[in-house]
């Protein structure tokens, strides 16, 4: 299966297992990957600057209808949702908070689903609410591929394990086992 894109949703805890995952990650992994962690209404973004000098890929916050490029890493900005549009851009919205949030897991997945359908890849890391099971049910209904991180292996539990609760992702996996299946998958 050609992937053409991957969501992630992290909240508590997440800097870490992203860090992870992306000093991991080649220079030549072309799926883009379109991110909302769960952050402050004015949080900078020097994160994500950090990041993005951690890691091979090119990682950057979302701007209002960017076309979605191969090889690119997009978070939400703080304070918006981020949403996917059936042409594949990126749509910034301040519509009000789902589960607790803006940027909301939910939002971006749900959009994603929709636009990619079969070739997304969502998943789901550290967190300690259930914002995202919804839109991995979604991810999964269309024929998307799910992976939830162990949420034995999770900073914080919750947010996996609400996953894995309501829908039964095809993928259960460590942090490390994630990386491997998406280089495999690239």
């Amino acid at each position: 299966m050609d992937y053409e894109a991957i969501v992630i949703g992290v909240s508590s805890g997440g800097m870490h297992a992203l860090n992870l995952i992306f000093s991991h990650l080649p220079k030549d992994f072309k799926i883009p990957i379109i991110i909302v962690q769960h952050i402050g209404a004015h949080s900078d973004s020097e994160w994500i600057k950090i990041l993005d000098h951690r890691s091979q890929l090119h990682i950057k916050e979302a701007d209002e209808k960017e076309k979605i490029e191969k090889g690119n890493v997009y978070f939400a900005p703080p304070n918006y949702h981020l949403l996917i549009e059936k042409d594949k851009t990126l749509s910034l919205s301040i519509e009000g908070r789902v589960n607790f949030a803006r940027p909301a897991i939910d939002v971006l997945f749900e959009t994603a689903a929709d636009a990619y359908k079969n070739k997304l890849i969502g998943i789901i890391l550290t967190g300690s609410n259930h914002d995202g099971t919804k839109g991995m049910k979604r991810i999964k209904e269309l024929g998307g591929l799910t992976i939830a991180q162990d949420p034995e292996t999770a900073a914080s539990p919750f947010m996996p394990a609400s996953a894995i609760a309501a829908m039964q992702p095809d993928y259960i996996l460590s942090l490390e086992d994630i990386i491997k299946l998406l280089k495999k998958i690239a």
